[in-house]
């Protein structure tokens, strides 16, 4: 008995050995069982995608609108206002372009654009006039536009002697805007009180004046200070006296002629009756006197908004008519000016919207507003903008289209001293931007100089100014 149990216990240690021989065998050691991390966890990169995968690239910020800064000289603040309501419905409409405005004043810009070029400091666009534009070329300012102004030409209609003054050294310098005519500016109820009727000739205009100049009321009202207004006035009398032609046809000065000298002459003889005050007047003094009835007639671009705020406003008794001429000379002529603007960045992005915004003053829904900033003033230089309802529809140009009409009708025989007869020279940016035509208007009239020895001295100081 013993015996069998001895066995059986030993059969059971033998079978328990064997099964933990085999548990040994079957069970993989631990280093089998796990394998290493980089066998069981995939690489950063393939369980985490980099961050550019997972996420979205950051938004680039928006560009910067393209600012342009447009300087012009039309400084009263009703004109100021209508410029910016123009700039603002164009800003609103083209958020990646913001346009600016400075007013200037013609009294400084001659110096004050040049230098602001050479500091920097120029702006993107820059109105002007004939004569001021070699001045800026000359500072090295001035873009050549001539392929914008083709392009204006064929949507609108250029008249060319708006475009002529700027066309020249084989390109155009400058965007057509508006032009501006002289007019002889007077009230038809005071010509009919005085049973005169309105003057064609040199001998007509004098005994109107001296018919008018009354107690209370000078014949007329002429500048004679040395600025822009006074050379314009006096350019109309030379005009009017056949003396238009300040250089000869090679570019040399012709001013020392017999012409000259009889409109200078007749300047004086009707200056006689103008008010004490006039040598210091600009252009809203002569419209001053004009409106507060001191002065019976005046030469003007217009006279139609003071009339109208500080006249009486009766549309029907003021007349204009076009600029007497002497008896020597077969049709009334008139200084005109085409004003234009300038474009003086290299910058191609600030090129596009400098256009952009020129675009939309030229579109003719736009274009009569823009001319309206002073109803009268300013005329159209394409053709559908003289038809624009958006010029004709003002209520100022409505009650006075008459005498706007004859405005029209007077600017087509405009000119400016050196751009006539096809001709340009530049040099005339020297005589004028130092109002030469004035200063030798000053000689006669205030120094008592006899007209021909001014105008010979003057021609001698333009010979010196231009080479």
């Amino acid at each position: 008995m013993r015996t069998k149990l001895s066995l059986i216990f030993t059969i059971l240690m033998v079978s328990s050995m064997i099964l933990a021989a085999c548990g040994e065998a079957t069970t993989p050691p631990p280093a089998e069982v796990e394998p290493p991390a980089e066998a069981t966890q995939p690489p950063a990169e393939a369980t985490q995608p980099p961050a550019e995968a997972t996420q979205p690239p950051a938004e680039e910020p928006p560009a910067e609108p393209v600012s342009i800064m447009v300087w012009h000289m039309e400084q009263p603040p009703y004109r100021v206002e209508r410029f910016q309501e123009l700039i603002d419905e164009f800003n609103a409409a083209n958020p990646g372009i913001v346009v600016k405005q400075e007013p200037q004043n013609w009294g400084e810009i001659y110096t004050k654009a040049p230098a602001a070029f050479s500091a920097g400091n120029a702006p993107e666009l820059l109105f002007a006039i004939p004569d001021f534009t070699p001045i800026m070329r000359e500072a090295g300012a001035v873009q050549p536009v001539e392929d914008f102004v083709n392009e204006m030409d064929a949507a609108h209609k250029f008249v060319p002697s708006a475009v002529a003054p700027y066309n020249y050294d084989g390109h155009i310098w400058a965007v057509p805007m508006w032009n501006m005519v002289h007019s002889l500016w007077y009230r038809k109820s005071v010509f009919e009180a005085a049973e005169i009727t309105p003057p064609t000739t040199w001998d007509e205009w004098k005994a109107a004046v001296e018919t008018l100049n009354t107690e209370g009321q000078y014949g007329i009202g002429l500048p004679a200070n040395k600025q822009l207004y006074t050379d314009q006035t006096t350019y109309d009398f030379m005009i009017n006296a056949g003396a238009e032609e300040i250089y000869n046809s090679d570019g040399t000065l012709r001013f020392d002629n017999p012409q000259t000298v009889a409109a200078y002459d007749f300047y004086n003889q009707l200056y006689q009756f103008s008010p004490p005050d006039s040598p210091n007047w600009m252009w809203g003094e002569a419209e001053a006197c004009f409106a507060s009835r001191t002065c019976a007639m005046v030469l003007q671009f217009t006279v139609i908004t003071t009339y109208e705020t500080q006249a009486e406003g009766d549309a029907a008794d003021l007349g204009v008519v076009a600029i007497p001429h002497s008896a020597d000379v077969a049709q009334s002529g008139t200084i005109a000016y085409p004003n234009a603007v300038m474009l003086l960045t290299e910058d191609p992005a600030k090129q596009d919207a400098a256009y952009e915004f020129m675009r939309f003053l030229l579109q003719p829904e736009n274009y009569g507003r823009f001319l309206n900033m002073e109803p009268g003033l300013y005329l159209p230089v394409t053709d559908d903008g003289g038809m624009a309802d958006s010029y004709w529809n003002d209520p100022v140009v409505v009650k006075y289209k008459s005498q706007i009409e004859t405005m029209l009708e007077n600017s087509k025989n405009g000119m400016l001293f050196g751009f006539t007869n096809g001709n340009t020279f530049p040099s005339i940016a020297q005589i004028s931007a130092q109002n030469m035509l004035a200063q030798v208007l000053q000689k006669v009239v205030i120094d008592k100089m006899p007209p021909a020895d001014a105008v010979k001295e003057g021609q001698e100081m333009m010979e010196a100014a231009i080479q």
